[in-house]
């Protein structure tokens, strides 16, 4: 009798999966499989890695097989998007996914997430109706379409003209509330506007992202997650059954992070800078944020990450562009074939950095051990790679039409905060 891995395997990979790697072994799942998982063990979340570089992806692989969790591998329109500065993207991370499954004997079921694909007005819209397709093509199993820039009408609005070029099968984010830590803050009445007129369209989200205190990158102060605003605007949405995205998570200490997990409907968290900073051997505190020296400059461990050769090489490019603290980032792209070009032993240091990293976020801060076979029962149960809705329709149509859309925002009272570079 086949094992439940090869069962799951026949029947839980999306038709995108199947068409794409049909020889292969990498149990490759919508987001909405990782979202269930999560879900049943309760009181639990799992990374969402952003893999800006090969190494973040392969390590992350290997520390979920270790703690035996479903796993989400992402990355963001910022990072890998058509003006990306990583080298990994979106019409890539799928392929580098399966092929590192396959090679490392990966039996974790894996959703391949783009995240934040940002809209910030009709061309970003019009754009999205040739990418997003293009996307899912190439192996993209969940989508978080992010127009929170916008007003409150204009991201509901946006929203609803994308959503049929998302699967009904595939994971769906939306967001509220730009990640730009305290300014402009979600408020319950924003993220109740944007899931009535979401599920009054039969648009049923499995996660919403919020502007709960966190900023994307390197965390300047600890003011971090707002977890008592994150627990009154989940419970306000619990009659939606939308899960909460987790955003800016590099920074937070892990007491934090594991009241997030504990105390609100958390199943996703976001994992991006700590992770491209642990690659290249920066020293990172318990949480992973950088530790700067005094002259305000990144502390390269020696036995760790990069070369000294490569780090210095790296140091001397960020100068030359002008490039500080969180744009960093921006060494992904000139960089990942250098990095590739290591020493195998530097490489496997690399990995290894980021799997430790990850096993000890899934096993001692998230809760997320053991929830691959969850996943896998969730597959077997609903006999299909589509797991369908965790809610019907509750809202009437009637009343979320775009006049009256327009006509609920302006009830709202919305800080959304200053302007900035706000993407990842």
């Amino acid at each position: 009798m086949a094992s439940d891995f090869e069962r799951a395997l026949s029947i839980g990979r999306p038709p995108n999966v199947q068409k794409l790697f049909p020889n292969s072994k990498a149990l490759i799942v919508s987001g909405k499989v990782i979202d269930r998982a999560l879900m049943e063990k309760g009181k639990a979340m799992t990374i969402a890695a952003n893999g800006r570089n090969h190494f973040v992806i392969r390590g992350a692989l290997r520390a979920a097989q270790r703690a035996n969790a479903a796993i989400i591998l992402e990355i963001a329109k910022s990072e890998g998007g058509a003006n990306a500065y990583c080298a990994v993207n979106f019409w890539n991370l799928a392929r580098q996914v399966d092929a590192l499954c396959n090679e490392m004997g990966i039996t974790v079921p894996v959703a391949i997430h783009a995240d934040h694909y940002g809209i910030k007005g009709k061309k970003d819209i019009e754009k999205a109706k040739v990418e997003i397709p293009s996307m899912f093509d190439a192996g993209i199993t969940s989508i978080a379409i992010d127009a929170s820039h916008l007003p409150d009408d204009e991201n509901l609005l946006a929203s609803i003209e994308l959503n049929p070029l998302v699967p009904k099968w595939a994971g769906y984010e939306t967001e509220v509330g730009e990640i730009k830590g305290k300014e402009g803050l979600s408020t319950k009445e924003e993220a109740l506007f944007l899931i009535q007129g979401l599920n009054a369209h039969d648009i049923f989200p499995d996660w919403i992202a919020l502007n709960n205190g966190t900023t994307h990158g390197i965390e300047a102060s600890d003011a971090g997650i707002q977890v008592e605003l994150t627990k009154e605007i989940h419970e306000a949405l619990s009659p939606y059954k939308v899960s909460g995205a987790q955003h800016g998570t590099s920074g937070n200490n892990s007491e934090r992070l594991r009241r997030i997990a504990q105390e609100t409907r958390t199943t996703k968290a976001n994992v991006a800078t700590a992770l491209q900073m642990i690659t290249w051997g920066v020293k990172v505190n318990e949480y992973g944020n950088a530790i700067l020296d005094e002259n305000g400059e990144f502390v390269k461990e020696p036995d760790k990450g990069v070369t000294q050769e490569l780090w210095e090489e790296m140091v001397a490019y960020a100068k030359e562009k002008g490039l500080k603290g969180g744009n960093y980032k921006k060494l992904n792209l000139p960089f990942e074939n250098k990095l590739l070009g290591l020493p195998a032993e530097v490489r496997e240091r690399m990995t290894r950095g980021v799997e430790d990293f990850v096993y000890d976020l899934l096993t001692n801060v998230f809760n997320a051990s053991d929830t691959a076979p969850i996943a896998i029962e969730a597959i077997l149960k609903a006999g299909s790679y589509d797991l369908g809705p965790k809610v019907g329709r509750i809202e009437d149509p009637s009343e979320w039409t775009e006049e009256k859309i327009r006509e609920k925002a302006k009830l709202l009272s919305s800080d959304k905060g200053p302007e900035g570079d706000f993407d990842d």
